[in-house]
């Protein structure tokens, strides 16, 4: 799949990038910090240029197409707000659904559009704006109000000698709930107990009895989305307790956004909690250590020999890009 290295480019890259081109020299600053008119709210405030301005965009949504010209010079990341939408000014850690297209800027092929990963005709996908693991689209779309069409050109030098630069369209169209909105379900007998506070966030109690010896999965809600299938990216909000003593050991909620990996990505009981599944579902798994990290003498350092609990919420999903 072409798009995962493109999307996982670092901030860091991209903001050496941004300040070469601020400096007038090859070579950034020591602090990869933007400079360029830079906002406390915006990671990279990346900036309208030539290049970006030279994108030719046409239509909406499942028909976003742009036309890249080939004589770019591509010195610098430029974005350009084509259309402005009316909604609030995205953020690192939003969650939306939206369209995109992908180009080869030295050739204006096309190299991935939304319409490969999407789950429904409609060829929108969730879009996760997450530093870490999709900083292309925090690049493309921080900054920019909710709604809003953006053309984005990137040098081939931030994604490594020789590479070719790299224009992304984007179009943004609804804030996606980060909170499960499917219908309640019972409660299993013998499974932990999950509480939801305000914002939707789980609390596990953890029954007085010894832990399965195979994966137990329970719906707590079941929604009425797209069905998750094997090798695609799934967008969640999740908590993962030890049956052991009760604790959490790490929770999407904790670090204040959704989190998103592929299903073949995660530990296999994880994997079966998921697939199957519907968007709008949330899922209570608990997972022996055969089909977690493993059997072993259980420490302070790892999860070897615990049973582990999770509280899942299946916030969208995009389909796997076919092999190219």
């Amino acid at each position: 799949m072409r798009i995962r290295p493109l999307v996982a480019l670092s901030i860091a890259a991209l903001s050496a990038v941004v300040l070469a081109g601020c400096s007038g020299s090859g070579e950034p600053d020591a602090d990869p910090t933007p400079s360029a008119t830079p906002s406390s709210a915006c990671v990279l405030d990346a900036q309208p240029g030539a290049d970006s301005d030279a994108i030719q965009v046409t239509g909406s949504g499942a028909d976003l197409t742009a036309t890249v010209p080939t004589s770019l010079a591509y010195e610098d990341i430029q974005r350009t707000i084509v259309t402005e939408g009316s909604g609030d000014d995205l953020a690192t850690g939003d969650l939306v659904s939206g369209f995109y297209s992908i180009y080869d800027g030295s050739t204006g092929e096309l190299l991935q559009d939304s319409s490969e990963t999407s789950p429904d005709e409609s060829g929108a996908v969730p879009i996760l704006l997450d530093e870490q693991n999709y900083s292309l689209f925090v690049a493309a779309l921080e900054c920019a109000p909710l709604g809003s069409t953006v053309a984005m050109t990137i040098p081939g030098s931030a994604f490594g000698e020789g590479a070719s630069p790299v224009v992304v369209v984007a179009q943004t169209a609804d804030l996606l709930p980060t909170t499960s909105g499917g219908a309640d379900q019972s409660p299993v007998d013998g499974m932990p107990t999950v509480e939801l506070d305000d914002d939707g966030a789980p609390t596990v109690t953890i029954p007085d009895a010894d832990p399965p010896t195979e994966v137990q999965i329970a719906d707590l809600k079941t929604g009425d989305g797209p069905v998750v299938q094997s090798g695609d990216t799934v967008f969640v909000q999740y908590t993962g307790v030890k049956w052991s003593d009760g604790s959490v050991f790490d929770s999407s909620w904790d670090r204040g956004q959704p989190s998103a990996f592929s299903t073949t990505g995660v530990v296999e009981g994880f994997q079966q909690a998921l697939e199957g599944q519907t968007v709008g579902s949330q899922v209570l798994v608990v997972i022996p250590p055969a089909f977690g990290y493993g059997e072993g003498e259980i420490n302070d350092t790892d999860l070897k020999g615990e049973t582990l609990v999770f509280v899942i919420d299946i916030l969208g999903v995009q389909r796997a890009a076919a092999q190219q």
